[in-house]
């Protein structure tokens, strides 16, 4: 893959993100490669409210590439979320990874049904305890399913 250009724009990726701006960032998006978009994304967690953030969401709405604004829309999401809306998601993919019934997670985990829907839902927040056996159970069924 050939180095990111920038076109028409007075910065060169080697600029600090904060300088690309929405073209730039575009740019990086359609054209750019992991450490590009790396750069994006590191910038975004460190202000995730902050001028590269809002240029990230302007250059989202436009650009072309599906998979790489997928990738970033999630960085964004997940850099602007509160820490019990990070904590739902990660429960979410290790009950996922589980490939579980809630049922038969809950059984595993030691808990109701209705107690695991209510971690997994964002009404109940779990004891690190139970985000760690969960944590433990999605390594087990990984290592049983590979």
């Amino acid at each position: 893959m050939m180095a990111l250009r920038f076109r028409n724009l007075t910065v060169t990726p080697d600029d600090s993100v904060d300088r690309w701006g929405v073209e730039g960032i575009l740019a990086a998006i359609d054209r750019g490669g992991a450490s590009n978009w790396a750069k994006v994304a590191h910038a975004v967690e460190a202000a995730p409210h902050g001028p590269v953030a809002a240029d990230l969401e302007e250059a989202l709405s436009i650009a072309e590439s599906v998979g790489v604004t997928a990738l970033l829309r999630a960085v964004l999401d997940d850099a602007r979320a509160t820490p019990e809306q990070r904590t739902v998601r990660r429960l979410r993919r290790l009950a996922r990874a589980t490939d579980l019934s809630q049922q038969q997670l809950a059984e595993r985990l030691g808990t109701s049904r209705s107690r695991l829907n209510s971690y997994l839902n964002g009404a109940v927040t779990p004891s690190a305890a139970v985000l760690m056996r969960l944590e433990d159970i999605a390594r087990k069924r990984r290592a049983e399913i590979v």
